[in-house]
């Protein structure tokens, strides 16, 4: 099983098959970040006609590369650059052995699969020049623009004019090259038919190499189109030569490339013998009219083989004589545009391509790359100043784009989004390929995850800081609000408590606080404290469900103003002790909550940021009897104010607590920062699983009581930086610089830096390498 279907295999157990789709359409597991439309003349794959196909294919994926396949459902080799006019041409849709090598494994239908998940390749009966036309214009446009053509491998050689004159698989490039398409013909010399698996490999990977180096220093000034490539099929294929060549100019000699054939068809032979001897005598006689005949495809390629021979080292026919890789550079006029002849081609010794590009060939390479696309206008340029600050400027190039090859000879940290982030790779190479977030973890990121990380590891630790840090939660899951009663039949807590309020004056009663699961930005959030208004809320929301996908724009509407939440988010849901009274600072009785960034690194060490933020409510508290519909009266979460203030966003050192106050507060942040995540590696390690080459940062929530007493309150993944603001943007510039010193600095085998007021508060070693 290839590496990309193991990790398909994984995600898919982890009901994670769109975004593994998504990742794969997103063009970022690349070398040059390339979509490649794959075609050849050969077919579908089979052992007689088309062995190579499947293998380059698993090749190129492999090396991180996004391919989409249309080829020709059936042997269409020397059919040249034709088209089949007046035919209607149609597909079948074609889903490959997980085995590469398995040429004849495979299967064929008339109908595309109705999922995602299967790979499945697009079979035109028609001309490779069609299935290129076909497949660049009416398939694979969901995957993005289509960045490099290729053309096989076809099954054999496509040296000398006579061969590529009438190839298929030139011609597809050709028709690539008309349609303004990058494009390269690939062919595969093969000097025995014992076809060695690992042989083929070899050739393949040395193709995909030539394949970068050729769309990397690919001529801006088009004076070529495309590029016919020919691979010898020999060992160690790696290792020789790969040289710019012209096409040997040679002919046909005397002689015919069909021969005669009896007629193999039982209707035309019975024919024959029921007009007998008649008509044929006739012809004796008079000597006049066609003798009937069959033939057969039978080219004399010894007169080939003797004019490439005869024409001595330089062009293309014997550079593959010789073992050698021959890359002819073509317009898309049959013109040569090789310019300089016989110069080789400087292909990288690594496994992985560099950019490679001439004008830096006497430019000491930087030790190591950084491609920063953070996807957010405010944190970007900040990364981007951290890693300058910290790297002397010969140290690291610095790419702002996903266009940046992250599979460079050169040691490589990848800070994306979260989509686009090459997991794959990174597991591939964990000692080469840095990246910003763990795949898996939605034991601390998912509310109702969350809370059960914190049962798991108190059960088992009850002394734990978890015990009194966190309010016991209750998750359940309802999708309609007559089912609620249902739903809670096992939230026993929850359940005695709404009991219990009802025979309580409303002043004297726990509240809860109810927050959707898969929810964030404070959306859906409510209080209640009676199982009178729980049912309220879920009937409030069952009212505004739209009715049909008509009310689509008023339901994104609603879902602006927090009234509404959508039905993706109606099913999990957490319930939570209600924190009463919070911490008010004197002169100015709104809520807040703490902000705390946290660096996580490897397997596992967690650092908090010392630089908190204490956010604001809009308006001045009002306890939940008083006012638990308003919720800028209790909620701190800044993007849901109508109405904020410009004090909404504060550093929590500013604030006017006493030193001892302010000391114990950032201490049990640490402490109960440092326990929770080393909770979710031991006791959820399915759904927390720190890799050695990444880290990730946080922002993590807290809420202070009026006795000083801090309660945790969630973990959000990729934080919204942009809520500190552009007075304290410093704040966030720092915290990066921390980052940058000690989560990515020691990965490339330097020294850590300085603290910079990031304060390691866990040190687990969970043995991951």
């Amino acid at each position: 099983m290839s590496s990309t279907s193991t990790l398909h295999v994984a995600f898919e157990f982890l009901g994670l098959t769109r975004i593994f789709r998504s990742f794969q359409g997103c063009s970022i597991f690349s070398n040059s970040t390339m979509h490649i439309l794959v075609t050849n003349d050969d077919g579908p794959p089979s052992a007689q006609s088309s062995p190579y196909v499947h293998s380059l294919i698993n090749h190129l994926q492999a090396a991180g590369h996004v391919v989409s396949v249309c080829l020709p459902h059936t042997q269409r080799s020397w059919i040249g650059k034709a088209h089949m006019i007046g035919q209607t041409l149609k597909p079948v849709y074609y889903r490959p052995s997980k085995n590469p090598h398995d040429a004849d494994e495979g299967s064929t239908h008339t109908r595309p699969h109705a999922g995602d998940e299967q790979e499945e390749w697009v079979l035109i009966d028609g001309t490779p020049a069609s299935c290129v036309q076909i497949g660049l214009h009416h398939f694979f446009q969901e995957r993005g623009p289509i960045d490099l053509v290729v053309s096989g491998p076809n099954y054999g050689r496509n040296t000398t004019a006579v061969f590529a004159l009438s190839s298929g698989t030139l011609g597809a490039a050709l028709e690539a090259a008309v349609c303004c398409r990058k494009s390269i013909a690939l062919s595969f010399a093969f000097f025995t038919r014992n076809h060695d698996p690992q042989i083929i490999d070899e050739a393949c990977r040395h193709s995909v190499k030539v394949i970068h180096a050729l769309y990397k220093q690919w001529p801006e000034d088009r004076s070529v189109d495309l590029y016919s490539v020919n691979v010898p099929l020999v060992e160690g294929v790696e290792g020789h030569k790969t040289v710019f060549t012209e096409v040997l100019q040679n002919y046909w000699r005397d002689g015919s490339c069909f021969q005669e054939a009896e007629a193999e068809d039982e209707d035309e032979q019975e024919e024959e013998i029921r007009k007998g001897e008649v008509e044929g005598s006739k012809r004796e006689e008079n000597g006049k009219g066609h003798k009937h005949k069959h033939f057969k495809w039978a080219p004399r390629f010894t007169d080939v083989y003797k004019s490439v021979e005869e024409s001595g080292p330089g062009n293309d026919g014997w550079v593959v004589k010789e073992g050698q890789t021959s890359i002819t550079p073509l317009k898309a006029n049959f013109a040569s545009a090789l310019g300089d002849k016989s110069r080789e081609l400087v292909l990288p010794s690594s496994q992985h391509m560099t950019e490679a590009l001439p004008s830096r060939s006497k430019v000491q390479e930087p030790s190591f790359e950084a491609v920063v696309a953070y996807d957010d206008p405010y944190v970007q340029p900040l990364i981007v100043s951290a890693l300058k600050k910290t790297f002397p400027q010969d140290t690291v190039r610095i790419s702002e784009a996903l266009t940046s090859s992250f599979h460079s000879a050169t040691k490589t940290v990848a800070i994306t989004a979260y989509e686009a982030i090459d997991f794959e790779h990174a597991a591939a190479n964990p000692r080469d390929f840095l990246i910003n977030s763990y795949m898996i973890r939605k034991a601390l990121i998912r509310k109702h995850f969350l809370s059960t990380t914190i049962d798991h590891w108190t059960a088992k630790n009850p002394d734990s800081i978890l015990k009194r840090s966190f309010k016991r939660s209750e998750h359940f899951e309802v999708d309609y609000a007559e089912f609620l009663d249902d739903a809670l039949i096992e939230a026993f807590d929850l359940r005695e408590s709404m009991e219990s309020n009802e025979e309580k004056d409303i002043k004297d009663r726990e509240w809860w606080i109810l927050k959707p699961g898969m929810s964030d930005r404070g959306q859906g959030i409510k209080l209640f404290s009676s199982m009178d208004e729980l049912q309220g809320i879920f009937d409030k929301w069952e009212e505004d469900r739209p009715d049909s996908d008509d009310e689509e724009d008023e339901d994104e509407e609603q879902q602006g103003k927090g009234d509404y939440i959508t039905t993706s988010h109606l099913r999990h849901f957490v319930a939570q002790p209600y924190i009463h009274p919070p911490l008010l600072l004197p002169g100015d009785d709104r809520k807040f909550h703490i902000r705390t960034y946290v660096c996580c690194v490897g397997a596992l060490r967690v650092y908090v940021y010392q630089d908190m933020l204490a956010l604001f409510a809009a308006k001045s508290y009002k306890a939940p009897y008083e006012e638990s519909d308003d919720i800028e009266t209790f909620l701190t979460n800044t993007c849901l104010q109508s109405s904020p203030n410009e004090n909404t966003v504060q550093l929590l050192s500013s604030l006017p607590l006493d030193k001892s106050t302010l000391e114990s507060i950032t201490k049990q942040i640490g402490e109960i920062t440092g326990e929770l995540f080393e909770a979710a590696a031991w006791a959820m390690p399915i759904h927390f699983q720190p890799m050695p080459n990444a880290f990730e940062v946080f922002g993590l929530d807290f809420l202070v009581d009026s006795n000083g007493s801090v309660w945790g309150l969630e973990v959000n993944a990729f934080p919204d930086f942009r809520q500190t603001g552009g007075e304290l943007k410093g704040v966030v510039e720092g915290f990066w610089e921390g980052v940058v010193n000690n989560g990515v600095k020691p990965f490339f085998g330097m020294d850590q830096g300085p603290a910079d007021k990031l304060t390691l508060v866990r040190d687990v070693d969970l043995g991951r390498r």
